[in-house]
């Protein structure tokens, strides 16, 4: 029980931004996973962007705040990566990162 109540009244506990922030957060993470069985076609580059440029700028606010927000770190340093390979399917979609067909049929 002493563990709980240190829990409930720490700095970081569920009483807190510190806690429900990374919480409400993990739905980014959680959608970015969902959307994964989407058609490339269906990503939109912008706002992928937007998010991977968010999580890294949150990253380094969750590093920096005192005390150190480790859930909030985990948070985005998960929704990064998500992001990341949205961004990866997206530009593979467009036909950013692959063998231009005519440089490919010229050789």
């Amino acid at each position: 029980m002493a563990a709980f109540k240190a829990f409930w009244n720490s700095p970081v506990g569920p009483k807190t931004t510190h806690f429900w922030g990374p919480v409400a957060n993990w739905g980014f993470v959680v959608a970015g996973l969902v959307d994964m069985k989407k058609p490339p076609e269906m990503i939109s580059g912008n706002m992928t962007a937007a998010m991977c440029v968010y999580s890294g700028l949150f990253m380094r606010f969750a590093w920096m705040v005192q005390p150190r927000n480790y859930l909030l770190l985990a948070c985005h340093a998960s929704n990064e990566s998500v992001q990341l390979y949205q961004l990866s399917r997206w530009a593979k979609g467009q036909g950013y990162l692959g063998e231009k067909k005519e440089a490919a049929s010229s050789q």
